[in-house]
């Protein structure tokens, strides 16, 4: 993607998600750092319909304390890897209570030292909950990062990087939930729906399939 579309794509990206926000429900930045440390590798979906009791019963970090291990299980145990989350959640917990007075600070080094915490949460975390410009790096915006031509990068951490570079800093937040929702609904892994989409003009990998199509095109034209 050249640099003079990424403007372009910016305000198509608003027109089509004008309210582009995490989807987690969340309360706090207490409850929105357990929220996204239980949607690694799960459907925000499925955690919203976990967390609304869950923060009922322990709306604070000293109340899951009061669980074990298997307690804690027991609590998210529809949700994928609950085993390990749940020793991540309580040792994070831990770590609030006796470091932070329970409060889950605005500190970007001190959320990547939580155990589970990488650098999507703790950019999810700042950016939603704080008002602090990151690009959190999940699937959906590396895939799309890619296919649009914003990054060549071989890891999620050059890709962030890479976006940072080239996006507007007051755009990162909105950007990056923006093209998470545009790789659930739109250019989905598997079946993108290119024919639906108004960033096709300015995508790198529609371009080279119209050019691959025309080649083939002509070929049989000629044959």
């Amino acid at each position: 993607m050249k640099k003079a579309d990424i403007p372009i794509m910016i305000g198509h990206l608003k027109e089509l998600y004008p309210d582009a926000h995490c989807e987690l429900l969340y309360n706090n930045p207490f409850e929105l750092l357990i929220a996204v440390l239980l949607s690694a590798q799960c459907t925000d979906k499925l955690v919203n319909q976990v967390t609304p009791g869950l923060f009922a019963k322990y709306p604070k970090p000293e109340d899951f304390l009061s669980l074990s291990q298997a307690e804690m299980e027991d609590e998210i145990r529809r949700i994928g890897l609950f085993r390990n989350k749940a020793k991540n959640i309580l040792e994070t917990c831990r770590r609030l209570v006796v470091e932070q007075g329970g409060q889950v600070p605005n500190d970007y080094d001190y959320l990547v030292g939580l155990p589970g915490v990488g650098r999507k949460t703790a950019n999810v975390v700042l950016s939603t909950a704080f008002g602090v410009p990151a690009i959190a790096v999940d699937t959906h915006v590396d895939r799309l990062s890619h296919r649009l031509g914003l990054t060549k990068a071989t890891s999620v951490l050059q890709t962030e990087l890479d976006l940072m570079k080239k996006l507007p800093k007051a755009e990162w937040t909105f950007t990056h939930h923006a093209l998470i929702l545009h790789g659930r609904r739109v250019c989905t892994a598997r079946s993108p729906k290119c024919g639906l989409c108004s960033l096709q003009s300015i995508c790198d990998l529609h371009q080279k399939e119209a050019k691959k199509v025309a080649k083939q095109t002509r070929k049989q034209a000629e044959a």
